[in-house]
């Protein structure tokens, strides 16, 4: 009797994007997630494949945004109106708490969801937040999914807070990044995909203050990873090696996929491996 499996994605902007081909790994290997979980773009990807959406299916809408250096002008061209959708995908907030409004960002990925509430979905998700004030994870399995996942990625003095319930949330990162701990009541194996950034040192760079403020928090969220892995580790750990990659450089898309790619025909093999010893 096969083990109910369990996957979780964690945040990261951007890299949270190689995610798709990790869930392409998944699907080829027959696997049906009894669960997924998901913190900030981790939770905006984990939402469309709950949604139903395959991996291929999710990797094919993100490419039709995407100008690559081998697109032609005919391909630039079948692309126009997707690429004028990405333009509109994020606005600048001027109120207090946050740099951007994801509102646009978030209702454009809902409508390729094609659902509204967690009730909806086809696979059970949870989607991490953080409580501000108290600093408590806050786990959302239930009602309205806009709210839950534009919680989730609401990355402090990026994004705005959201206010739910009489509480104040930010990004689930500031707490639990890669949250397959989770499912663990209703998993048996969980398969975690930490898209958190390889840091290596540069001679004398200074990082600008958007860099610094974006670098302390992917060094936040790696301890806590670290931590929670050292006392209870997930059934399988994939982190591809992405590098020089920051949350919001979107025009580096490309170069997530290049980096991710090479570490999936091994991350297929650990899947095969446990599901033999499953």
């Amino acid at each position: 009797m096969s083990k109910r499996i369990g996957v979780a994605l964690g945040g990261g902007g951007v890299r949270g994007l190689a995610h798709v081909l990790a869930l392409e790994a998944i699907d080829a290997e027959g696997i049906r997630p009894t669960a997924v979980a998901g913190t900030s773009m981790g939770a905006i990807i984990g939402a469309l494949y709950a949604a139903g959406h395959s991996g291929a299916a999710i990797n094919a809408g993100i490419r039709r945004h995407l100008v690559s250096r081998s697109d032609g002008l005919k391909e630039v061209l079948a692309k126009r109106s997707d690429l004028l959708k990405w333009l509109r995908l994020v606005s600048i907030e001027t109120g207090r708490g946050g740099l951007l409004r994801p509102d646009g960002f978030l209702a454009y990925l809902l409508d390729e969801i094609g659902v509204s509430t967690f009730e909806e979905l086809k696979i059970p998700l949870r989607v991490v937040a953080t409580d501000f004030w108290t600093g408590e994870q806050v786990v959302f399995g239930s009602g309205d999914l806009l709210t839950a996942v534009k919680a989730s990625m609401a990355i402090p003095g990026v994004f705005a807070p959201v206010v739910k319930d009489g509480r104040v949330l930010v990004d689930g990162g500031v707490v639990n990044n890669v949250p397959y701990d989770t499912l663990a009541d209703v998993c048996e194996q969980t398969v975690a995909v930490d898209v958190s950034p390889v840091r290596r040192p540069r001679d004398q760079e200074l990082p600008n203050a958007v860099d610094a403020l974006v670098g302390m928090f992917d060094i936040l969220a790696d301890r806590v990873t670290a931590l929670k892995m050292a006392a209870n580790p997930p059934t399988l750990y994939l982190r591809p090696p992405i590098e020089r990659v920051q949350p919001l450089e979107f025009e580096k898309i490309e170069r997530v996929f290049a980096q991710a790619a090479p570490c999936m025909p091994g991350f297929r093999a650990d899947l095969a491996r446990m599901l033999a010893e499953a």
